[in-house]
């Protein structure tokens, strides 16, 4: 259980460093590349992948998206929080597990038992009702949040097929998909620092390497929190995600003094009873 409550804080501080960030004027695209290079040397020394494993046979053609698309939705993640706040950010990532539960149902013609089915109508007003914003709000910038939700689905679609190569240890694949994120984003802070002519400074790279350390912290917590449930993975399936949602919301709305109407509480709490119903139609099935 230990494992699975430091996955969860590792998970929340993430959104906290990118909340307080906001004060300072910082180069998001900087402290998102910074943050692959601390989860690169985090992810060797822990891991000790096997790169020699790596070659033309492996699966590129998930790897090269896989590794646009984590340094992309991270970007959007960091706006999300900036304009929308922890609590809303977090309970659409959380969300986003229901895009690969659909994306198997109709592409890989899984079985979709009732509990699937309502906790799919529980979700969908669970998120208007999350996302819901006084309309006269020049603010409610609702597409970053958006984003998150379907960018983070389709991210886990795509570990999920890494996860069926069986050839190659998972480990090795996350380092390959990190160093083509960080590829991306350095070519991005390249671009920005010639062009745009934005300044490279000490602040960027102690977030980053704060963002690279409590991301990676998130993963290796996550994976361990799984060996130690073997038997029962909907444990841990099912906290994560609650967890992530109940502390990220009280960060937001205690800390932060996030706004929260009537109705983002009503959608919160229908997350959970979406989140509950998935994982019992999990352990059912």
């Amino acid at each position: 259980m230990l494992y699975l409550i430091l996955s969860i804080l590792c998970s929340v501080t993430v959104g906290v460093i990118f909340k307080i960030s906001r004060k300072y004027s910082i180069s998001t695209t900087q402290v998102v590349a910074w943050n692959y290079v601390f989860a690169l040397l985090l992810c060797f020394f822990f891991f000790s992948p096997d790169l020699s494993a790596i070659d033309a046979t492996a699966p590129w053609q998930i790897y090269i998206p896989l590794g646009i698309l984590l340094p992309s939705v991270f970007l959007f993640l960091a706006a999300s929080i900036k304009h929308m706040g922890i609590v809303k950010t977090d309970a659409a990532q959380r969300l986003s597990l229901f895009i690969p539960i659909l994306a198997a149902w109709l592409l890989f013609n899984e079985e979709f038992n009732s509990l699937k089915l309502i906790a799919f109508l529980v979700a969908l007003p669970a998120l208007l009702l999350i996302l819901s914003k006084k309309t006269d709000n020049a603010n409610n910038k609702w597409i970053y949040p958006a984003v998150v939700l379907f960018g983070f689905g389709a991210i886990d679609i795509l570990f999920k097929q890494i996860a069926l190569t069986t050839s190659l240890p998972f480990t090795s694949s996350l380092f390959i998909v990190f160093a083509i994120s960080l590829f991306i984003m350095i070519a991005v802070v390249v671009y920005e620092v010639a062009f745009k002519k934005t300044k490279i400074n000490s602040l960027n790279f102690l977030l980053g390497a704060l963002v690279g350390v409590f991301n990676f912290g998130n993963i290796l917590f996550y994976l361990k929190a799984h060996q130690a449930f073997a038997k029962n993975p909907s444990t841990v399936f099912a906290a994560m995600n609650m967890g992530v949602i109940v502390i990220g919301s009280i960060v937001g709305i205690v800390i932060f003094k996030e706004k929260v109407s009537r109705y983002n509480y009503i959608g919160l709490l229908l997350a959970i009873v979406a989140i509950v119903l998935i994982t019992l139609s999990q352990v059912l099935n």
